[in-house]
């Protein structure tokens, strides 16, 4: 349930109903074709359901397969990265401002500034159909600072009397960290991760555009985008989304089976 009392089932169909009735609406007034052309660059949703039908899901899963690949270990190494550095700060607080000072600078830079120069650098696939160093990267860049902020919020929502506890049976910050200050984060670290998932879908897509990669969601796209091909462009963002939505989903229950005690159920 909501806030509200609705059902979240309901609100969530809800929403996807109002989405798509303002995609139609739009593509029907604001975005018709230019006179003398038949080039619709918003397609209904109804033709965009339709081209997916026509062509099946085959032609797209090469390249969401590399792009996945590329995500999860992007999220994989950007993630580990963020918690072994928020777990630091908890063994020397005085390293906690240089920590935050890091996560806001990775935050701030711009992805597509910083895919030039690791395109250079780290460059892209090895061999056809691999996935691209530059796209991990910018993945694992792209998840680094909401991972480390939702570890040290969690880390400092720890209760200060078991810590004490700890404490005085001789217990240091390791096992604090270990007993207690972990537990404590579960939820908003699981809350950072799951938020990572469509993040760093998008920092992969962000850096094949960079190229160094012959089969990428990110270079069907330009393909796609060079042929003037809306239709196809517009079934590869659905399918963007139902992947980002579909590994939010799955992390989003994840942290409800690890911390039932968050959703409010009980455990048997």
């Amino acid at each position: 349930m909501n806030g509200n009392g609705t059902p979240r089932w309901l609100s969530a169909v809800i929403g996807i109903v109002v989405i798509l009735t303002l995609w139609y609406l739009f593509s029907i007034t604001a975005f018709t074709p230019a006179e003398g052309t038949d080039y619709t660059p918003v397609p209904t949703p109804l033709a965009v359901a339709q081209q997916l039908l026509d062509d099946g899901l085959r032609p797209y899963w090469g390249p969401f397969k590399v792009t996945i690949a590329e995500a999860g270990w992007g999220f994989l190494w950007g993630n580990l990265l963020a918690l072994l550095l928020a777990s630091t700060v908890l063994l020397a607080p005085r390293l906690e401002p240089i920590v935050v000072q890091i996560a806001v600078v990775s935050y701030c830079l711009p992805l597509v500034a910083v895919g030039g120069i690791a395109i250079v650098v780290m460059g892209g696939a090895d061999y056809a159909g691999d996935t691209s160093d530059t796209a991990i990267f910018l993945a694992s860049l792209a998840v680094f600072f909401t991972t480390v902020v939702g570890a040290l919020l969690g880390f400092k929502a720890a209760d200060k009397a078991s810590l004490d506890v700890i404490r005085v049976y001789g217990g240091g910050r390791l096992t604090q960290l270990r007993k207690v200050r972990l537990i404590a984060a579960l939820p908003a670290i699981l809350n950072a991760l799951q938020i990572a998932v469509p993040t760093a879908f998008l920092g992969a897509v962000l850096g094949e555009y960079m190229g160094a990669t012959d089969s990428s969601v990110g270079i069907l796209l330009i393909r796609l985008q060079g042929n003037l091909d809306a239709t196809r462009v517009w079934v590869v963002f659905l399918l963007c989304a139902v992947v980002a939505l579909l590994g939010y989903a799955i992390f989003g229950l994840i942290a409800r089976l690890i911390t039932p005690w968050v959703s409010g159920r009980r455990t048997a």
